[in-house]
């Protein structure tokens, strides 16, 4: 292998290197979560403690004003319809018909036994509000007071318990004359369906607005703030995707300089908006088919995040009633049943999980990780069966890859014999390999092709692993319990022999408190590396020498599932590489190159 090669192969590693080393040593740093329970008291708003009720378009075609509706003192006590479905336990209250107690019956915060079960809406006066609010915005004829807001007190009517199999009906009589029902469904997963029916029982034509509104109280208690995961609004609107962040919705309303600025999207046929977290997300979701205005808002005054669904102003003449219904997601990110709510009609659903920039890689390898493990019933496995079939596809050009590396080898005295003729010459030194290339038909780069195919591979990995929820807590083997978390062993206390634990993940001595999986990864690298003596150039050879320790100790805080991906990787590799190279007629010599780099170095004085 000549110096053009080498350096080309070295430059591409030290890339990689650096990349990788971004990721730990460069996150974007944690910022202090607001208060969620200390509003900006104001002369228009004395401790409300719910986002506004979105504007409405009266049939004359002005905006009516934004109205704001504060919470009952007695809102944790009013009235509640418990929820009970195979997936999800918690609570409407009657103050506002709020869906604001919701538990994912599937997940526990931790691996720990005990451990609570995910809490995902939160009622107002808990540590951190999250909650869908639906309700009707005035038009013309109409104020506040007769429409149902955030603090209207529903009647029930029928069941008393929401299950998949019995939906709940509220009612409410307005004082202007209008009758307003509201159905709650909810299917055996995490859809509910909120059906709103208003009929004009007075003596004048009334507008108003049906909207449905998301709102969270300060950002997220568990907020990663990771650059490679998208937290904070998703919205499909007409087929075009937007992530907003928190930071950037925070932005807007200071940069608009008043309070719960928004930004709206006029949506024609088709879309969604709502809260993604790491794991969870709630999104409203209109009928297919139907226009409506997307929202995205922050009420500074009160640290507020707020997404709104709001449908056209209807007209209702005296005797006349209006149905609209509007779907609302609130459960955990899972790519097949987030697949069977897109077949059924909600358009790019599956695309609310944040895939990324390699998504025409991330999302097929994802799914057949998942077809992998759905018959396995081992994500670990399905990794490493992963890492195979992909080794595979990829060989034909790791064939040509060795192949071309082993006749190199053979050209090595060639070469030799090339540069002592040329001395310093490098143009004509540079002339007379090309000249042998040629001739011999050997192309000096093919060798680089799979190590730069494996870089967009590997970051797509990394984004399955990080991002979706299927490897969140699912275990390998023994002590991997968790393939989206870092190995918990330990170098410091014997991996367990010794009576003590190792050092928080978050410690800044984390980053030596090696795992088994980690140390593994470094020796496959190491023996890989094997495969071929050391450069004759002494940086080189240094810089070969170290990196398969600094990679140990750079991946040792990734997820054990991308660590074993790239141990079944390097695996594979050392294989493949040293079988071909064996069949072109090169034998390496892995035990003497081992032997060599453990030789001491002879002192110039010495030679």
């Amino acid at each position: 292998m000549d110096d053009q090669n080498k350096n080309l192969i070295l430059a591409t590693a030290l890339s990689f290197a650096v990349i990788l080393a971004w990721f730990v040593l460069f996150p974007p740093p944690e910022q202090a979560t607001p208060d969620p329970n200390a509003p900006t008291v104001t002369q228009q708003d004395t401790a409300s403690d719910t986002a506004a009720v979105p504007m409405a378009a009266p049939s004359s075609g002005t905006n009516a004003g934004a109205a704001e509706a504060a919470t009952p003192q007695n809102a944790d006590e009013a009235p509640r319809i418990a929820i009970e479905t195979p997936r999800l336990s918690g609570s409407v209250s009657l103050a506002g018909g709020r869906i604001d107690d919701l538990f994912l019956s599937d997940y526990r915060v931790t691996l720990d036994p005990g451990a609570e079960t995910v809490h995902m809406l939160r009622p107002v006066g808990s540590d951190a509000p999250y909650y869908a609010l639906f309700g009707w915005a005035p038009g013309s004829g109409l104020s506040v007071d007769d429409v149902p807001g955030a603090n209207t007190l529903w009647q029930t009517e029928g069941a008393a318990t929401l299950t998949p199999e019995t939906p709940i009906t509220l009612t409410w009589q307005s004082p202007a004359g209008l009758a307003f029902r509201r159905t709650i469904a909810v299917d055996n997963d995490f859809m509910f369906t909120v059906t709103q029916t208003v009929e004009n029982t007075s003596a004048n034509t009334t507008a108003l607005a049906p909207y449905g509104i998301l709102a969270r109280h300060g950002e997220p208690q568990d907020l990663k703030n990771f650059f490679v995961l998208h937290e904070g609004v998703v919205a499909m609107a007409d087929g075009e995707l937007s992530e907003i962040d928190y930071d950037d919705i925070v932005d807007y309303a200071i940069n608009a300089n008043e309070g719960a600025r928004a930004e709206v999207t006029q949506v024609a046929s088709n879309g969604w908006v709502g809260f993604t977290d790491h794991y969870w997300m709630s999104t409203l979701v209109p009928t297919p088919g139907a226009a409506y205005k997307s929202v995205v808002k922050y009420d500074d005054r009160r640290d507020i995040y707020q997404t709104e669904a709001v449908r056209p102003t209807i007209t209702l003449a005296p005797g006349e009633t209006s149905e609209v219904s509007t779907q609302l997601f609130a459960g955990s990110k899972e790519w097949e049943t987030i697949r069977e709510y897109q077949k059924g009609g909600v358009e790019r659903f599956v695309d609310s999980i944040d895939w990324g920039w390699f998504f025409f890689l991330t999302k097929p390898i994802f799914a057949v990780l998942h077809w992998l493990n759905a018959m396995i019933g081992n994500m670990g496995w399905s990794i490493i069966l992963l890492t195979f079939l992909i080794k595979a596809l990829l060989f034909p050009l790791a064939y040509k890859s060795y192949v071309s590396m082993a006749k190199m080898k053979e050209l090595q005295p060639q070469m030799e014999k090339l540069k002592e003729k040329a001395g310093d010459d490098r143009q004509k030194m540079q002339q007379e390999m090309m000249a042998l290339y040629k001739r011999e038909k050997v192309n000096p780069a093919s060798g680089c092709l799979p190590i730069l195919l494996q870089i967009p591979i590997f970051f797509s990995l990394y984004k399955v692993i990080f991002v979706t929820l299927e490897l969140r807590h699912a275990p390998w083997i023994g002590w991997i319990r968790d393939l989206s978390a870092p190995d918990p062993s330990s170098i410091l206390n014997l991996f367990g022999l010794l009576p003590y634990a190792p050092p928080d993940p978050s410690s800044i001595f984390a980053i030596v408190s090696l795992g088994i999986l980690p140390i593994l990864l470094g020796i496959s690298m190491w023996l890989q590396q094997k495969l071929n003596p050391a450069p004759a150039d002494k940086t080189q050879a240094m810089i070969f020498a170290w990196m398969p320790w600094i990679f140990m100790f750079m991946l040792g805080t990734f997820a054990s599932g991308l660590v074993l991906y790239w141990i079944a990787n390097n695996t594979i590799t050392f294989t493949q590489q040293y079988l071909i190279m064996r069949s072109q007629g090169y034998k390496p010599n892995v035990f003497g190159n081992i032997l060599s780099s453990f030789k001491k170095k002879p002192k110039p004085d010495e030679k």
